[in-house]
């Protein structure tokens, strides 16, 4: 009875730390479908910028950085 015990609750534990893993995707998607509207008000604000100074420079959002993270992330989730 005892390593019933013993075994059912390793089991338990188990499927719990899968079921973490498996719902932490829904949370990426969810996260990523946030980025959306900030991404477009940064692109508004940085037309909007340039249009108003056309000779200048400035880095508005850094759009580098932000390519960068995404290029990490899709080699991470490579096969």
């Amino acid at each position: 009875m005892y390593k019933y015990k013993v075994v059912k609750e390793e089991e338990s534990k188990a499927e719990k730390f899968q079921q973490e893993r498996i719902n932490a995707f829904s949370e990426i998607e969810n996260e990523l479908q946030s980025l959306i509207k900030p991404l477009r008000q940064a692109k508004i604000e940085t037309i909007k910028t340039y249009k108003q100074q056309p000779d200048t420079f400035a880095v508005i959002t850094p759009t580098d950085i932000i390519k960068d993270y995404i290029k990490d992330i899709k080699i991470l989730l490579e096969k």
